[in-house]
C-alpha cells in the first residue's frame, strides 16, 4: 500500500492547483467551445436537433465503453430520440435498462440547473442498477456503500491483483459526500466551471460511495457540470468518447493522483486536454455539416438520381476509403454498368471527378 491516499492527507478536501499551468489551454478551450457554439447557431433546427442525438447517444454508449460495458448504439440513440421528443428514422423499442440508462443522462443535462443531491445521486444509481444487482452480485442499490471490507479498485487474476486504489472507509462516505455535494452545488466565481468540472470528477471518483456504477455516475455529473458551463442542456460534443480513447491514461492519471498529494495540477491539465480534444472533434463534424450544406445548395437544381444522392451523401458524410465503380455498385445493388453511367452522367455535371492515378484502379472525387 502507498504511504497515503490523497484522502488520508490532514488537509483533504482541500486540494489545490496552479491556474498558470493550465491558464492558456482554458483560454483555447473556451475559445474552441465559443465557434462551436456560433457555428451551430447558424445551423438549422434539424441540423442542431441531429448533432445533440449524435452527441448525447455517443457521450453514453461511450462511458459505458470505458467500464467494459457494451450497449446498443441503435437502442441508445432510439431512447434518446425518444425521451428528447425528437425524430428518428428507423427507431427500434429500447430495453428497460437502456431507457434507465439514457434517462439518468437526460436527467443530467437538462437538469443541469438544479442541485445535485442524495436523492438524485440515488436516483440515478437506481436507474442503471434495476435489478438491485451488478452482475451476478447483490449490491445496495440507491443509498451509500456500507461493507465491511476495504473497497478497493483491482486489477488482474485471481491470486495475484493489482491494488490501484483504495477508497475511504464506508463510515466516511456519508459526511465526505455531504462536503462533496455541499461544494458542488455552491456558486463561485473564484473557479472556472470547466475547473470545477475536473475537481467535481476526481473528487467524487475518490471518495468512490457506491458499491459499483461510480465512474458512470462520476461522469453523469461531469455532464450535468459542462452543461452548466455551456449554459444550455443541448449537449455537442462528447468527453466520454476522447476518455474512451485514451483509456488507459485516464485510469493512469487517476492513479497517479488519487496516489498524491493535494496538488492535483497535472489531473485538472489532463482533464483539459481531453475537453479540448472533444470540442476539436465536434468542430470537425459541424465543418462537415457545413461543407454538405454548400454543396447541396450549389446542387439543388442538378437533376440526380437515388443512387447518386445516396453515394453523394456518404461521400459528404465521410466515406471511408477511395470511391470506385465497384463500390458504388456493391452499394446500391446494382450492375456494373449502371454504376459506370451514374458516374459519368456525375463527371458531366461537374460533381465527381477523377482523382489522380487512373488506370484499372481509377478513383473519383467530389468537385
Amino acid at each position: 500500500m502507498v504511504e497515503k491516499y490523497i484522502w488520508q492527507h490532514e488537509d483533504w478536501p482541500k486540494m489545490y492547483w496552479d491556474d498558470s499551468q493550465f491558464s492558456e489551454l482554458l483560454a483555447d478551450v473556451n475559445l474552441l467551445r465559443g465557434k462551436l457554439m456560433g457555428r451551430l447557431s447558424m445551423f438549422g433546427f434539424k441540423e442542431q436537433e441531429d448533432s445533440v442525438l449524435d452527441s448525447i447517444t455517443m457521450e453514453i454508449v461511450d462511458s459505458a465503453g470505458i467500464e467494459g460495458e457494451m450497449l446498443n448504439h441503435d437502442s441508445v440513440r432510439s431512447s434518446v430520440a425518444r425521451h428528447l421528443g425528437l425524430e428518428y428514422a428507423g427507431m427500434t423499442v429500447p430495453d428497460h435498462y437502456t431507457d434507465g440508462v439514457v434517462e439518468v443522462m437526460i436527467d443530467a443535462t437538462s437538469g443541469y440547473g438544479k442541485d445535485v443531491d442524495s436523492e438524485r445521486l440515488f436516483a440515478w444509481h437506481a436507474a442503471l442498477f434495476p435489478m438491485g444487482r451488478s452482475g451476478m452480485y447483490k449490491i445496495n442499490v440507491g443509498k451509500w456503500r456500507n461493507e465491511k471490507e476495504a473497497m478497493q479498485v483491482v486489477s488482474g487474476p485471481l491470486g495475484r491483483q493489482k491494488v490501484h486504489y483504495e477508497a475511504p472507509p464506508s463510515g466516511d462516505v456519508p459526511g465526505m459526500m455531504e462536503d462533496f455535494l455541499s461544494w458542488l452545488n455552491s456558486s463561485s466565481e473564484m473557479i472556472d466551471p470547466l475547473v470545477k468540472a475536473a475537481v467535481a470528477h476526481l473528487w467524487f471518483v475518490t471518495i468512490h460511495p457506491f458499491d459499483d456504477g461510480n465512474g458512470r455516475i462520476c461522469r453523469t455529473i461531469t455532464e450535468c457540470l459542462l452543461s452548466r458551463a455551456d449554459c444550455s442542456s443541448k449537449r455537442y460534443y462528447s468527453l466520454s468518447s476522447e476518455i474512451l480513447k485514451h483509456r488507459n491514461d485516464y485510469y493512469n492519471h487517476l492513479e497517479r493522483t488519487q496516489k498524491g498529494d493535494l496538488n492535483i495540477t497535472e489531473w485538472i491539465v489532463w482533464f483539459v486536454e481531453t475537453l479540448k480534444k472533444a470540442v476539436e472533434v465536434a468542430l470537425d463534424k459541424t465543418e462537415r455539416v457545413v461543407k454538405k450544406r454548400m454543396f447541396w445548395d450549389k446542387h439543388h437544381d442538378t437533376p440526380l438520381n437515388e443512387r447518386q444522392r445516396k453515394v453523394l451523401n456518404m461521400m459528404l458524410d465521410g466515406f471511408e476509403g477511395k470511391l470506385n465503380s465497384s463500390k458504388w455498385y456493391k452499394i446500391n445493388h446494382c450492375s456494373q454498368d449502371t454504376a459506370t453511367r451514374d458516374i459519368n452522367d456525375l463527371i458531366n455535371k461537374g460533381v465527381l471527378r477523377k482523382s489522380e492515378g487512373g488506370g484499372r484502379s481509377t478513383n473519383y472525387e467530389l468537385v
